[in-house]
């Protein structure tokens, strides 16, 4: 089974996942999403196996999200896309893909279900 995860290791949460990832036997593929953003095909991809739109996504305290007015609901889904690539902080983390399905960590836990 092939898991990937998209990872900020500062953010505590991510850490934690990334440890029940490990407690579990699970060697995940990292992806440090800060430095490797995802592209928007990929981004979209991400949102289909969640099942959520783009702004369901977004870290909406980040100074980025005020800044921008990103909460205008005028906004496309492309174009809050547009600002999760160019603003990679604003994307929910950690996000972990597994059976063809996808989890935010969110507790850490809730990442489990995608594992069986």
């Amino acid at each position: 089974m092939s898991v990937t995860i998209y990872h900020n290791p500062k953010c505590s949460k991510s850490r934690q996942t990334l440890e029940l990832l490990g407690q579990q036997g699970v060697t995940p593929v990292i992806v440090e999403y800060l430095k490797a953003t995802p592209t928007a095909e990929k981004l979209k991809g991400i949102l289909a196996l969640l099942g959520l739109a783009p702004r369901d996504l977004m870290r909406k305290k980040e100074d980025e999200y005020v800044e921008y007015g990103l909460s205008n609901p005028s906004l496309s889904e492309d174009e809050l896309i547009g600002f999760m690539i160019k603003h990679p902080i604003l994307i929910e983390r950690p996000i972990v893909l597994a059976n063809c399905k996808a989890a935010i960590g969110r507790p850490p836990e809730q990442v489990l279900s995608i594992l069986l």
